[in-house]
């Protein structure tokens, strides 16, 4: 198996806009932003002094006396959230405790315990939602991660389609087959099915067109409740608010955190509609959730996206990005697909005789870093996708340079051009 890569010791000092600097001036684009949880950039004025104006009036607090800022949190949030999202839960800090809180609310509203997920699914790091995300090698030195929680069914990842089918003439087969895996493989116990609108780490996977309605069919038709984990897609990383909007996903639940703190600041939302507001405030709880830091982060990052200006320039320049990625698959024989929306795209990179190639991508983001532009792959290293993300206050020249710099790593990787 292919081990991740590993990158070199930057020392990098302090950020300024998409960009991250070095000690010796040296200055890397962040087309990753962070973890994903960058977008408005590291230095943003809008939200960096609103968060230091908390820092000092007071930065921590208990839940129970930040219940009037976090329910006008969650107000703000439901507005903008996709139709039939009235409540919403403010107790967490990462997507990873989102999506168990997630979980637990299906659990209790239904009183079944199971879980329905996808192949290549990245839903956490917790030992819970490890065992549901559908990367099995993340769960290989844990065995109580491997515990029978969760079913697994192939992913709408057209490029490899898990039958070997074509779309449309496929029918959707990966949503119809889940009646079997659920007749067969299922106890009648499955309380709820949690999918990413787009499949971040397993590869920057967008599903395609119908799937979602087809997928909710097959969910009301079992009584399983949807959860949309948009842990990595919510708050304005497609060009929407929330991904579901562009997809045509209309789920039960929707889970948010990383692009929420809009510099990186940890804030964790989970939103639903109104029968499963049924948590008691003791059953899902940390030490840190709604704590004033977060809440002003999250406050001042809807600031910024509210009149919808960038959202409409992340569509605009998204297409642009698309424009700009989709000429690799001809200039390099290693790029077997091009995917993505808004500012969340993959490039798959591939053997001569198309096979994943995750050796060479991982020398790509290698020889990226060496020329100063910061990517990332699939699946912790492992996988063979080139994600490019970069923050959502990205210009068009910036995605210009990005992809530039991209095609260059990906010729000094030694494969030979088209």
């Amino acid at each position: 198996m292919t081990a991740p890569i590993e990158h070199a010791t930057l020392g990098f000092t302090h950020g300024e806009g998409i960009r991250l600097v070095r000690a010796d001036g040296a200055r890397f684009i962040d087309a990753a932003s962070g973890t994903f949880n960058v977008p408005l950039g590291y230095d943003n004025e809008s939200v960096v002094t609103p968060v230091l104006d908390q820092l000092a009036r007071v930065s921590h607090l208990s839940s129970s006396f930040s219940r009037a800022e976090s329910a006008r949190l969650v107000e703000r949030l439901v507005a903008l959230a996709p139709e039939g999202m009235t409540r919403g839960w403010l107790r967490d800090l990462t997507g990873s405790t989102a999506n168990e809180c997630a979980v637990r609310i299906a659990q209790k509203a239904t009183q079944k315990g199971g879980v329905l997920s996808l192949f290549l699914s990245h839903h956490g790091q917790t030992l819970f939602t490890t065992a549901i995300s559908g990367n099995a090698f993340r769960k290989e030195s844990f065995p109580v991660s491997t515990a029978d929680v969760s079913l697994k069914v192939p992913a709408p990842y057209c490029h490899r389609c898990f039958y070997g089918a074509t779309y449309p003439s496929c029918g959707l087969m990966c949503v119809e087959r889940i009646h079997d895996f659920l007749e067969f493989g299922g106890n009648g116990r499955t309380a709820c099915m949690i999918v990413e609108p787009i499949l971040g780490n397993g590869g920057n996977i967008v599903p395609p067109p119908g799937y979602f309605e087809a997928l909710k069919r097959v969910c009301d038709a079992h009584d399983i409740l949807l959860v949309a984990d948009e842990v990595q897609t919510g708050i304005g990383r497609t060009g929407h608010m929330f991904a579901c909007d562009a997809l045509g996903f209309e789920p039960a639940m929707v889970t948010l955190a990383k692009g929420l703190g809009g510099i990186g600041i940890p804030v964790a939302a989970v939103l639903m509609e109104a029968r499963l507001d049924v948590l008691a405030p003791y059953e899902h709880s940390y030490t840190s959730g709604a704590n004033p830091v977060a809440l002003a982060a999250a406050n001042a990052t809807l600031d910024v996206l509210a009149d919808g200006r960038l959202l409409a320039r992340v569509r605009e320049n998204g297409e642009l990005l698309g424009e700009l990625l989709a000429p690799l698959a001809e200039r390099h024989a290693c790029v077997g697909d091009v995917r993505g929306l808004g500012y969340m795209w993959g490039v798959e990179i591939e053997t001569p005789d198309g096979a994943p190639d995750p050796d060479r991508t991982n020398a790509i983001l290698a020889e990226a870093e060496r020329r100063r532009l910061i990517v990332r792959s699939s699946r912790y290293g492992r996988g063979n996708v080139v994600k490019v993300r970069p923050p959502l206050v990205a210009t068009a020249d910036d995605l210009v340079e990005i992809v530039d710099t991209l095609s260059a790593a990906i010729a000094a990787t030694g494969e030979a051009a088209r």
